[in-house]
């Protein structure tokens, strides 16, 4: 098997009072064993509900309304909530933005773990649930794991509460990590650690994870490749060299350029220009159009196909069309031609 993860052509709609929000338009892509995959964008372009849709944990006015979802080889599309409960834990696992929203204040931390293996295995003995929390525990960096087993969530830094949250979410052995923001609400220092252990992890357990972000800059240290999303699809996709050092889409561009690290010593922080489209109503062509200072005639009546620029990178954007004119990036490498 290739890969552990495939989506085809995903669409997902959410009915609201205003309309229907079409939350994900076509979305394609692949996750192999052992690889963390990062989806980047700006707030409310779909990443998240891309992610709830894989694990069918959608709200009730949300649908799955087109496309494939296949977890190793099986179509997974129409499974019902009871045949999802027996693949989360085991094969998908969630760790979610905010671990306060996802942790019982009431309860210790060292049983909520071992709540979540006792689901998976209910007639281990006790003292092996013990000690695989333990493990655990220290899997994720939780020091003095012995002494802070009875601790309570508020006893926690938001750091070690994300750790508690990733030792949940790993009880089961998972094969596929969905991260949902999960440095979001830290400060700088511990989402780098965090980010350093989603990585051990992926080496030490194999564990394949799809980190999402709105940050281009926090998932550089952790990404082997990069999905570029604005307004429900993906734009462009490839290895994380390839997004940091090559990027083709004039979306990633205006990601790349408003990052503070390259912005040093100027004045202002460079921002794009303009707001994301309502996904009530999507445009016809290219949704990136009216904010893209490089957009063609045929990006307002066209959507773009994925352009593929090598075997692993892939962009959709009418600028690398053989027909278009050369434009040298403002950032990056190689003129799109």
């Amino acid at each position: 098997m290739d890969e552990l993860l495939k989506i085809e052509h995903l669409s997902v709609g959410i009915t609201s009072t205003a309309g229907k929000v079409q939350a994900v338009r076509d979305v394609s892509f692949k996750l192999h064993p052992g690889e963390v995959l990062a989806i980047v964008g700006e707030s409310g372009c779909g990443k998240s509900i891309l992610c709830k849709s894989i694990m069918k944990l959608l709200p009730k006015s949300a649908k799955i309304e087109g496309g494939k979802i296949y977890a190793n080889g099986v179509d997974i599309t129409d499974y019902s909530d009871k045949d999802m409960q027996k693949l989360r834990g085991k094969l998908f696992s969630f760790v979610f933005q905010d671990p306060m929203t996802a942790l019982n204040p009431t309860i210790p931390i060292g049983k909520q773990i071992a709540e979540a293996i006792l689901i998976h295995e209910p007639k281990l003995p006790k003292e092996e649930v013990y000690n695989r929390v333990i493990a655990l525990m220290e899997l994720v960096g939780i020091r003095q794991p012995h002494e802070r087993y009875k601790l309570y969530p508020y006893n926690f830094s938001g750091g070690m509460r994300q750790r508690s949250v990733m030792a949940i979410a790993l009880a089961a052995n998972p094969k596929i990590l969905l991260a949902d923001e999960p440095t979001t609400a830290l400060d700088v220092t511990i989402q780098a650690q965090i980010l350093d252990l989603l990585k051990e992890i992926q080496v030490k357990l194999g564990t394949a994870t799809i980190l999402v972000s709105h940050d281009l800059g926090v998932v550089a240290r952790a990404a082997d490749r990069v999905a570029i999303m604005y307004a429900g699809k993906i734009v462009e996709i490839g290895t994380a060299e390839e997004i940091y050092y090559d990027p083709r889409h004039p979306y990633t561009w205006g990601l790349m350029q408003s990052l503070p690290a390259l912005n040093k010593g100027k004045a202002e922080l460079k921002t794009i220009p303009g707001m994301p489209p309502t996904l009530i109503d999507p445009p016809v062509g290219d949704a990136f159009a009216c904010r893209n200072e490089y957009a063609l005639e045929i990006d307002y009546h066209e959507q773009p196909p994925m352009f593929q620029i090598s075997d692993t990178h892939f962009a959709a954007t009418w600028l690398l069309d053989p027909r278009a004119p050369k434009i040298t990036p403002p950032i990056g490498g190689k003129a799109n031609v």
